[in-house]
């Protein structure tokens, strides 16, 4: 029995938009080809729930073929992202903006692409990562006027463009693992298939997003508790990222920690991100009740130092001014005694002046959202507040 012409047309319609983007970008070609794609006429025009793309038929067919390419690669992108999946507790508005400002960004920058009319664009933001955009948003939820805009450019988009993402977190958790395993070899092969063909590059742009789900990031507490205590399998010897420090982690076992924190109170820092630093330092002192602490709050100049301990109330913020992270780590060379096991930690943006040499005592840098890029920190260990469970 022969297929009916619908479904024909609806098959050629994906082989030809999957054969163009292979030609604009092998990248996101191969993308497009580990992607499975379903028509279907209950979809106005286009959703992922990770796992399948749908399309409205007819609305596909009605968009001139760079923006049938254009929504493809949206949708392709939503899934390959893991968008549905990292969706999480969150609020499901926001993140459809967030989630669109950012792949839209994408494809707006992708030679021969465009979007149905009506396409989400943040500039500012659309080079952050999903986690990142959103809580940047959350920030602006108070200029109401603003997040009423791109409420109404979301709906046009979705009336114009495509539907809601899905949520992903429905499917079972095998489905979720085998999603994530999918997803993630295939971006490593649209890599090396870039790097071979020799035409076109992955955008640097890109590797923010795309690096969640290659080298998803462990929550930052992880890596503060490897700086801290003693796990059980630092039994069998010692952190050898500390070795050339003379910093044995079975040295801590027993003993106290002394923690030198630093708050940035610079005026690049917003009211919204401090207050995420600041609950970041009350988490510290309720979770490792036995370390030593001081606070610094830093701008300029480094304010304190602040002796703090679990049931301590938190002084009032010092700062407004540039950012420098010299002084503080001038401040931790003068009061380190050399001796006592010690570890900096520096809750920042990432924007300012480091110092010309990295300091003696391991520097751990927890990034708010929006800030700089992991790769420019010249020293130390970075973490980001992006929270989500892949």
């Amino acid at each position: 029995m022969n297929p009916c012409p619908s479904v024909v047309s609806f098959a050629n319609l994906i082989s030809a938009s999957v054969l163009r983007l292979r030609l604009k970008s092998p990248f996101f070609g191969t993308l497009a080809m580990f992607a499975k794609f379903v028509a279907s006429e209950t979809i106005p025009t286009a959703a992922t729930d990770g796992r399948d793309i749908f399309f409205n038929p007819d609305f596909l067919a009605s968009l001139p073929t760079n923006q049938q390419d254009g929504l493809m690669l949206h949708e392709v992108l939503h899934a390959a992202l893991l968008h549905p999946l990292r969706l999480g507790v969150r609020d499901a508005r926001l993140w459809n903006i967030a989630a669109d400002i950012v792949v839209n960004g994408m494809i707006m920058g992708l030679s021969g692409c465009e979007l149905p009319p009506g396409a989400l664009r943040d500039r500012e933001l659309e080079h952050f990562s999903v986690e990142e955009v959103y809580a940047l948003l959350q920030g602006k939820a108070a200029n109401r006027h603003h997040l009423e805009n791109l409420d109404l450019l979301a709906v046009e988009a979705r009336n114009q463009g495509r539907a809601e993402i899905g949520e992903g977190h429905s499917l079972n958790t095998h489905h979720n693992h085998g999603l994530k395993e999918h997803w993630r070899q295939t971006i490593e092969q649209a890599k090396v298939i870039t790097r071979t063909s020799g035409n076109g590059e992955l955008p640097g742009k890109l590797d923010r997003e795309f690096s969640i789900v290659s080298n998803p990031q462990l929550d930052w507490r992880a890596y503060l508790w490897r700086y801290l205590v003693q796990t059980p399998t630092d039994f069998q010897g010692f952190d050898r990222r500390f070795a050339y420090r003379s910093l044995y982690l079975e040295a801590l076992h027993g003993e106290s920690v002394h923690v030198y924190i630093a708050v940035d109170t610079s005026i690049s820092v917003g009211e919204v991100q401090f207050q995420l630093l600041i609950n970041e330092v009350r988490g510290i002192l309720g979770a490792y009740p036995h370390i030593d602490c001081e606070l610094f709050y830093v701008d300029c100049d480094a304010h304190g130092p602040y002796p703090l301990t679990a049931n301590s109330t938190l002084p009032i913020a010092q700062g407004g001014g540039g950012t420098s992270f010299i002084p503080f780590f001038d401040r931790i060379a003068e009061l380190w005694d050399g001796q006592t096991s010690s570890v900096c930690i520096y809750l920042t943006d990432g924007y300012g002046d480091f110092p010309a040499y990295p300091p003696t005592i391991p520097t751990l840098w927890v990034v708010s959202p929006g800030g700089l890029a992991t790769e420019a920190f010249p020293f130390g260990e970075v973490v980001r507040l992006v929270n989500y469970e892949l």
